[in-house]
């Protein structure tokens, strides 16, 4: 019987961090759908304005580092009305991972972790890929019950063959 108690209790820790794990999984698709589908490919400001913290720090290997505003201007100037064409970022599909960050047993963060792919919409031609980059994410819970971006590193690109 005590053996039967400690399995169904153990069996019932496993069932209910995998329900956490799946609930902040699902939480990170979403911002990271905000953070790119809406702000980086269609240029929403306001939601980018939204989820990146005042103190964002954004560290890119080939491009260095920038603060919110930097990040926004340059999604700005540089992908939303580059005359050389529209680059846009799709997540590589089964990448991401997801690691919680806890204290006294209780969310405060998660740490993302994936690969992602750039392409380009120049003027008068087909979209196209231009690389490859791998890239990990910092999301900390506001007191507000919000998420936002604190630290992003982008990094290992590769250009595409």
């Amino acid at each position: 019987m005590k053996y039967c108690l400690a399995s169904l209790l153990l069996f019932l820790t496993i069932q209910t961090n995998a329900q956490v794990d799946k609930e902040l999984y699902l939480t990170a698709q979403k911002m990271d759908s905000l953070l790119f589908a809406e702000g980086f490919n269609k240029c929403n400001y306001k939601i980018l304005d939204q989820i990146l913290a005042d103190d964002l720090e954004f560290y890119h290997d080939k491009g260095g580092i920038k603060n919110k505003k930097e990040f926004i201007d340059a999604t700005r100037n540089n992908i939303c009305n580059s005359p050389n064409g529209k680059i846009t970022r799709e997540v590589v599909k089964g990448s991401t991972e997801v690691y919680p960050l806890e204290k006294n047993g209780k969310i405060y963060g998660f740490l993302q972790n994936g690969l992602h792919e750039f392409y380009i919409q120049e003027p008068g031609k087909k979209l196209y890929k231009t690389g490859r980059a791998k890239f990990s994410c910092l999301w900390l819970l506001a007191t507000n019950g919000s998420w936002k971006l604190k630290r992003v590193f982008s990094y290992d690109h590769q250009a595409s063959e």
